[in-house]
């Protein structure tokens, strides 16, 4: 989508189930080896009682809506910003919705992001800005 096409209200979503192997890679990919995220004793004894996804995984969700569907390829992250509601456990499904709340100027779009599990937790909210292709 172009900048004069999005209109405020526009909304996409992103859908995917957390599994230990996501969890895996994206510790790999990244370098962070936090034991509540791979290490199943410690995390069974720590706060979470489980083993818990990587907040940023999470998060990287609405890149995929954001590249993919709304404003979709072209589109350049400007800024993010996220506040973690809520762990995220291996097997939930995630559902990460972005929506336009303004158009800026030089073709700035900016977008509210929610994730919620499939039990309607808001796990992710936050808000962020990109740079949309002009037509």
């Amino acid at each position: 989508m172009t900048y004069d096409v999005i209109q405020i209200g526009d909304t996409a979503c992103f859908e995917k189930t957390i599994s230990e192997s996501d969890i895996y890679s994206f510790a790999g990919i990244i370098g962070d080896f936090n034991p509540v995220h791979i290490n199943k004793t410690y995390a069974e004894n720590s706060r979470f009682a489980a083993r818990i996804s990587h907040g940023m995984l999470v998060g990287s969700l609405f890149s995929t809506v954001f590249g993919m569907q709304l404003p979709g390829p072209g589109a350049i992250y400007v800024s993010q910003d996220l506040q973690f509601m809520a762990p995220v456990y291996i097997g939930d499904t995630i559902k990460a919705t972005v929506s336009v709340v303004q158009k800026l100027e030089k073709g700035r779009v900016r977008f509210d992001c929610i994730a919620v599990n499939q039990d309607g937790v808001t796990v992710i909210k936050g808000s962020s800005v990109l740079i949309v292709p002009r037509d």
